[in-house]
């Protein structure tokens, strides 16, 4: 064992009312702080999620409604928990989990919560290969690691202890030190780009830019989290990689708060700027389609191909795509929409029956077995979906980049204005000088394209709300 230069490690668990932390709530956390040779201090306790626990839930880890009924609120165990991981590398196993719903939490509170985190699952992969599994019920039968109860959060944190304490014997300190920084060592950055200005960087989504010497903007990327997509970028050690650094002598970077102001952005920025390396979103021009078509036996086929085919006889172009790529997988998204035929939709080029036929996710029409008429009503509600674009005037509302923001999406008769951050209370403000606020860096053909995509999105996402200009929705 080795102490590394006195790095302390937050070894963490919880417990949750789901899987998901943008709906979901902590209903228990425990911490072990560890200084790389022994644990210096523990702390546990039950958290009142406020809100219903599953039943499920309750026979997974034990945990019931009753039990946590006058256990502390997360924002009374909050100062507890900065405090005791300040400093410290945030360690779990499967540590986007746990750090996810912590952040979840810390943002409920007006609060970022940012740590360098450790996942004990993918350096378990690396320093013990070839195991059956590696979860941690799994991990500590293999090592003999005795806990008493699996899905409680202080003895899943012991034993993520023990494992973690193997994983520091066999590792070494600059192996470590490297998994810190996503495999970055400071000296194969390039020249003028220190470590310490990449974890500068906040870990939230929003739109970077690679600079060459001049000062040119040579690369233009989008990120949930900027920070994580920067450093993967500077530690890729693939020839991919080091094409994208070569001659990066700087970064930029613009948080937005919003995904969908992320994309806008980063469309519009590669459009207006043109960088060297984002050659395939460089294009101003579509190239790719989807295209109708009818068989011989009265079916309507749809097929993916580029533009120039709409001049063969017979294709009627559906919609226009950037790259034909891009056209494909939303065909295959339509598809599964529509329960369309995955041989009708040109997309399996065999006989018989296609496979989603087997697994009974298309009606028959490759086998005759859905006549051409009932197909084609199917095709017909999917041609209106891809055929459709933005109508009417209404604002998108989604998170900003602070908890007191919040970030607007403007559409007016149909045609994408722009965006901008406003405070969280728009009270003040009615719908017509909100439309004002918004700004766009110059026009973009994918913008609608982006948006619909965005908004098909929206009821599995359920973070967003339209504001028409009449009512409210969502």
């Amino acid at each position: 064992m080795f102490n590394l230069l006195c790095i302390l490690f937050a070894i963490i668990d919880i417990e949750t009312t789901g899987g998901t932390p943008v709906y979901e709530r902590i209903t228990e956390i425990a911490i072990v702080l560890h200084d790389g040779k022994r644990v210096i201090d523990t702390f546990s306790t039950l958290i009142n999620p406020e809100r219903n626990i599953p039943w499920n839930i309750t026979q997974l880890t034990g945990i019931s409604n009753e039990m946590v009924a006058e256990a502390p609120r997360f924002h009374e165990v909050a100062r507890k928990i900065v405090e005791m991981t300040e400093s410290a590398v945030f360690v779990a196993h499967n540590v986007q989990f746990d750090y996810g719903f912590i952040k979840a939490e810390f943002s409920r509170l007006g609060y970022t919560y940012s740590r360098k985190t450790l996942c004990t699952v993918r350096l378990s992969r690396r320093v013990f290969p070839g195991l059956r599994s590696y979860s941690l019920s799994n991990l500590k039968l293999h090592f003999g690691i005795l806990a008493e109860k699996s899905h409680r959060a202080l003895d899943d944190t012991l034993a993520t202890v023990q494992l973690f304490e193997k994983i520091l014997d066999a590792e070494g300190e600059e192996s470590i030190r490297a998994t810190l920084h996503y495999g970055i060592r400071e000296s194969k950055l390039p020249e003028g780009i220190r470590l310490s200005q990449l974890e500068a960087v906040p870990e939230a989504c929003g739109v970077y830019y690679l600079h060459n010497s001049q000062g040119e903007v040579i690369y233009v990327g989008k990120s949930l989290n900027m920070r994580k997509r920067l450093m993967e970028h500077f530690a890729d050690p693939t020839s991919k990689g080091e094409k994208l650094r070569a001659g990066v002598a700087d970064f930029s970077f613009e948080v937005t708060g919003s995904e969908l102001a992320a994309l806008l952005l980063e469309s519009a920025e590669i459009k207006r700027l043109q960088p060297s390396i984002n050659k395939a979103q460089r294009m101003k021009q579509f190239s790719g389609g989807i295209f109708k078509l009818e068989d011989e036996n009265g079916y309507w086929c749809l097929a993916v191909g580029k533009k120039s085919a709409k001049k063969s006889k017979g294709l009627e172009l559906v919609a226009d795509y950037p790259k034909l790529e891009h056209a494909k997988l939303h065909l295959e998204s339509i598809r599964r929409q529509f329960e369309l035929c995955n041989r009708l939709c040109h997309l399996d080029f065999g006989e018989g029956a296609c496979f989603y036929y087997t697994i009974k996710q298309c009606r028959g029409g490759c086998v005759g077995e859905e006549t051409a008429s009932e197909y084609n009503l199917r095709v017909s509600a999917a041609l209106a979906q891809l055929r459709k674009g933005l109508t009417g005037s209404f604002l998108i509302v989604e998170e900003g980049r602070s908890a007191v923001e919040k970030t607007i999406i403007a559409i007016e008769e149909g045609i994408y204005k722009g965006f901008a951050w406003v405070d969280t209370d728009m009270g003040g403000l009615d719908k017509e000088e909100l439309v004002s606020l918004v700004s766009t860096k110059g026009e973009d053909p994918e913008a609608t394209r982006i948006i619909c995509g965005y908004l098909d999105r929206l009821d599995a996402k359920k973070k967003s709300k339209i504001i028409r200009i009449d009512r409210i929705i969502g």
